[in-house]
């Protein structure tokens, strides 16, 4: 093909694109790449700037970006570090001690009576504290931090020492005035280093208190904050340089590594956001595949002429390209525009339930959407448009030859390989796609086998002439287009499973997701009972209305050996499993499995008096497998064990979770102590101080304000995810006007030749309502036995739920689908049945 043929082609091309963007020969087509571009951008802007939210939000709890924390002064390569990259530093002390109930004569005068005392968990910090967050007293955002010779305390310790605000509060050595209530900390920690009232401090007093020697327990964080690209340069360089082994006892934590209660919570949040990308990607698909054929066969017979008058195939591949290709830019850049204004309006909708601006959008839904109108076209409008230039010319006179065939071309296969890596790149996540695009493709074949099925039968039973008019000519109309009521049928399948999967998982996952961590979960930890209080202490919490509490026993142990070799730190590989040797861990026993740790691996044997249950991640980060023996050391007494089961943890469950768990009822011969897990019981404001004063050697464990923002983050993904299933199913019902309205011009000729022989329009409204009701059964049946299955291995698998699908939901879906489709075509097809027979035959004939 030489240059003038190129540009030939090329003026060709741009000359029929622009006379069908005049004649509204496009429209249809553009129409549906736009509507498929504009859902996809607008459900991409929204989840890119909500995401970006909901991490920006979630930093809050890490109190930075990321945090370096260490049980010395934080190392001065540390430091250096973070100033060269440019980012925000602040470092904070904590650690437990015990806390004075003083007044103004006590402070002055000693007394005889020693005052009340209670363990705190203080914290020190500088100006500039948080990086990330808001700190709030007496429900208002924090100036700055307590002032030199003041500090902030929690309620709760106001209510346990019988203080007020202004009274004083003793420290080591020191005297310090209580300036304020703590209402809302940022980085409280959901661990047990949070385990007591806080009570923050200003730094410079710190000292003066005596309360750190060189051997004390103290915890140094120090948090940074700065761009992404200078928080990601940092911690690969801070992480290696921890694991180091020179460099001890120090850990850097971040949103992906030190908190797995929010990083559990995102993970379901992106998750969730992405399955929404992809059925409104899916959805979008079946109006731009009908669009594309539907155009393909408006253009046979131009198609013809330009053969007859000379074009040969080469050039007309290359017109139709070329407009197939500018159609997709204008139709996908008009997408993108509308998909962003559609997405500011529920950003607006949005405002009042975040507390925050939304970061700004980012370029990626936009090439995204871009990128998915033009494969779209070329998945399915390349295939026609391969066929359009092999039209033979003698169809100027016979126009049955040339047709276009859905098997020619190869456009299930092409289709499906282009839409398939599309939607891969959408679901950034391997497992949620190949489930959706697997999931799909095997229920389109189905979808066709089963409507060819479905037309094979129709043939073989059509009514005789005994049935009525209307039902014997919408069942012959049906039986007369085999491949194309296989393609509508398919089509329709495809568009009400995206639409079934909508409605099913949005209310049982996001259920099933609100339970991980329920409003009801325990809010408060209680450590070191003593067995010998064990009775006592349950029947004081059943007297307080505390209900169902989980009571666990705590054994502090060591795991020294694997399979009789004797390991440590260096042993292992992965940095966790190295953190897990190098320190005590808490182990239990059960005879009974609790109800929150599924088991994945193994079995779960009452009374196994040599067994031992591992938390599947940990079990992955040391290696271990089932039949491993385990040796622990357990305050100096040996135990051995076999691994006999792995269990899923969900560590965003706020409930009592060990790593290791024994599956006997007793272990008499090891020393260990018990814990308690409950909700703090409403309307008991002296609850705490009673128990302690009860049982003065526990510990208590304060959640609420943990507890507090996890559920507000999950509250909040859950609105976005609300907002975003309503949009997409609006979405999906537009789509499907469209697939449903691509049978507009052979409805329109049919209709003309009937009414031409006698038929009226109330006999033709009432076969279009058959036909419609018809398909739209057949559709709505198939799809949402598939969406049950699809439904299941996405529950299982990518969100890790337990799912039990409603088994009617293959007939409720059967007549959903029934009234969508008929409800479709009266908005689709009206005016069908109103256009005079005359005009009809003669663009029929033109």
């Amino acid at each position: 093909m030489n240059n003038q043929s190129w540009m030939h082609g090329l003026k060709l091309g741009a000359r029929q694109l622009w006379r069908d963007l005049r004649a509204g020969e496009l429209r249809l087509l553009m129409v549906s790449v736009a509507l498929a571009v504009a859902a996809l951008t607008a459900v991409g802007f929204l989840a890119d700037r909500m995401q970006s939210g909901l991490w920006r939000d979630a930093r809050q709890l890490l109190g930075g970006d990321a945090v370096v924390v260490s049980d010395q002064s934080t190392p001065a390569a540390f430091v250096q570090k973070a100033r060269e990259a440019g980012l925000q530093s602040n470092t904070n002390v904590s650690f437990p001690t015990m806390a004075r109930a003083l007044n103004a004569a006590d402070a002055a005068t000693p007394s005889d009576t020693p005052p009340a005392t209670r363990l705190v968990a203080l914290k020190a910090v500088e100006p500039g504290y948080p990086l990330r967050g808001r700190l709030e007293i007496s429900g208002q955002s924090a100036p700055s931090i307590p002032p030199v010779g003041e500090v902030w305390v929690d309620a709760a310790l106001l209510e346990a020492l019988n203080l007020q605000l202004g009274q004083m509060l003793g420290l080591g050595e020191r005297s310090l005035r209580i300036g304020a209530t703590i209402t809302r900390e940022p980085d409280r920690g959901a661990g047990f280093m949070a385990f007591a009232p806080r009570v923050m401090m200003n730094m410079a007093d710190l000292a003066s208190t005596g309360l750190v020697q060189p051997a004390s327990r103290v915890s140094w964080r120090m948090a940074v904050a700065g761009s992404d690209t200078a928080v990601g340069q940092f911690l690969p360089w801070a992480q290696a340089e921890a694991d180091k082994i020179e460099v001890r006892g120090v850990k850097v934590e971040s949103l992906d590594s030190g908190r797995p209660e929010m990083r559990q919570t995102l993970d379901r949040a992106s998750q969730f956001l992405n399955l929404v990308a992809l059925l409104a990607a899916l959805l979008c698909a079946v109006a731009v595949a009908l669009a594309a054929r539907s155009f393909a066969e408006r253009q046979l017979d131009a198609c013809a002429l330009l053969r007859v008058l000379g074009q040969s195939q080469r050039t007309l591949t290359l017109s139709y390209g070329l407009e197939f290709l500018g159609a997709g830019v204008v139709a996908s850049v008009l997408g993108v525009l509308a998909g962003y204004g559609v997405h500011l309006g529920f950003v607006h909708l949005l405002a009042g339930l975040v507390e925050a601006n939304l970061p700004g959008a980012t370029l990626q839904p936009a090439l995204m959407g871009m990128a998915m109108g033009l494969t779209l076209l070329v998945a399915f409008g390349l295939p026609p448009v391969l066929q359009l230039a092999k039209v033979p010319p003698l169809r100027v006179i016979r126009r049955d030859l040339g047709t276009v065939q859905v098997r020619s071309g190869l456009v299930l296969v092409m289709g499906l390989l282009g839409f398939a890596v599309t939607l891969l790149m959408v679901s950034r996540n391997l497992t949620l796609g190949l489930i959706t695009v697997g999931g799909f493709a095997v229920a389109l074949l189905v979808f066709a086998g089963l409507a060819a099925a479905a037309l094979l039968v129709l043939r073989r039973v059509v009514p005789d002439e005994s049935a009525p008019r209307w039902l014997r000519l919408a069942t012959r109309q049906v039986a007369a287009r085999p491949v194309f009521a296989v393609v509508q049928v398919s089509a329709l399948s495809v568009g009400l499973l995206a639409l079934a999967l909508l409605v099913l998982l949005r209310t049982d996952l996001i259920a099933s997701w609100r339970q991980a961590t329920p409003v009801n979960a325990p809010d408060r930890f209680v450590i070191n009972v003593q067995p010998e209080q064990a009775e006592a202490f349950l029947a004081h919490l059943d007297q307080a209305g505390v209900q169902s509490p989980d009571w666990f026993p705590m054994i502090r142990g060591r795991l020294v050996a694997i399979n009789g070799r004797v390991l440590g730190a260096d042993d292992m590989e992965a940095d966790r499993g190295k953190r897990f040797l190098d320190r005590e861990i808490n182990l239990s026993h059960s005879a009974v499995l609790p109800g929150h740790n599924p088991l994945v691996a193994g079995r779960w044997l009452a009374e196994e008096a040599d067994g031992v249950s591992v938390e599947v991640d940990i079990a992955e980060a040391l290696g271990l497998k089932l039949g491993d023996r385990l040796g622990f050391d357990i305050a100096g007494q040996p135990h051995e064990a076999r691994v006999t089961s792995l269990r899923k943890v969900d560590w965003a469950s706020m409930r009592a979770n060990f790593f290791m768990l024994f599956p006997v009822s007793q272990m008499p011969e090891l020393p260990m102590t018990y814990m308690a897990a409950f909700r703090s019981p409403q309307d008991a404001p002296g609850f705490e101080n009673a128990m302690v004063n009860a049982f003065p050697n526990i510990t208590s464990v304060d959640m609420r304000s943990t507890l507090a923002q996890v559920q507000r983050v999950m509250d909040q993904v859950i609105r976005a995810v609300e907002f975003l299933f309503a949009f997409t199913l609006a979405a999906g019902l537009m789509v499907l006007l469209a697939a449903v309205g691509a049978s507009r011009q052979a409805r329109e000729r049919e209709y003309a030749i009937m009414r031409a022989l006698g038929a009226g329009r109330d006999l033709l409204a009432q076969v279009q309502r058959t036909e419609l009701l018809g398909i739209g059964w057949l559709a709505g049946f198939m799809s949402s036995a598939m969406a049950l299955v699809v439904g299941w291995a996405l529950a299982r698998y990518a969100f890790e739920f337990a799912w039990q699908p409603p088994l009617w939901a293959p007939l409720a879906g059967g007549g959903a689908g029934a009234l969508l489709a008929w409800g479709a075509g009266n908005l689709s097809l009206a005016g069908v049945l109103r256009q005079p027979v005359v005009q009809t035959l003669r663009q029929a004939a033109q």
